[in-house]
């Protein structure tokens, strides 16, 4: 039966490559950490502004189904619901959180057209059309779209 070669190690090499190793590591932080304290960098995942369409189709589309969800498609918890209330499409739009504060998903509320209200399914507080008491958005309607902010948090209502 043949021998399979002996991997020979060289200590000395080994412990060199891992001071390198390391070495390149706490560089690496350090680099990171002088480049986040200047100020001058921003994380951005995802878009400062969400197009919800034209806002005389939407106020239609809300008028005869209800409030719309959107979920987070970053993965992330903010899942927002977009609310019409009254007849003309360039006023009366809320863009608000989805959920209570601290709530998970399986909480995110739910439109109850009879009430005109949402209700918290995990306890089953109620929620007034207009997202009164919970984290809101800032809407506009800008050259005929409907955009709403999602870094202009305020309260719904």
């Amino acid at each position: 039966m043949p021998v399979a070669p002996r991997l020979s190690l060289n200590p000395k090499r080994a412990v060199a490559v891992g001071l390198v190793g390391v070495a390149a590591g706490v560089g690496l932080v350090w680099g990171m950490s002088r480049l986040a304290s200047t100020g001058e960098v921003t994380v951005q995942l995802g878009d400062d502004t969400f197009e919800a369409g034209d806002p005389a189709e939407m106020s239609r589309v809300i008028a005869r189904d209800g409030p719309i969800l959107y979920a987070d498609t970053a993965g992330g918890r903010r899942d927002i619901w977009l609310q019409h209330l009254g007849g003309a499409p360039a006023s009366g739009w809320y863009a608000f959180d989805a959920r209570r504060p601290g709530a998970g998903r399986g909480c995110t509320l739910a439109w109850q057209a009879p009430a005109a209200v949402f209700v918290d399914p995990c306890d089953g507080t109620i929620v007034e059309g207009h997202g009164e008491g919970l984290p809101g958005y800032a809407v506009r309607i800008t050259d005929g779209e409907l955009i709403v902010d999602l870094n202009a948090v305020g309260e719904g209502g």
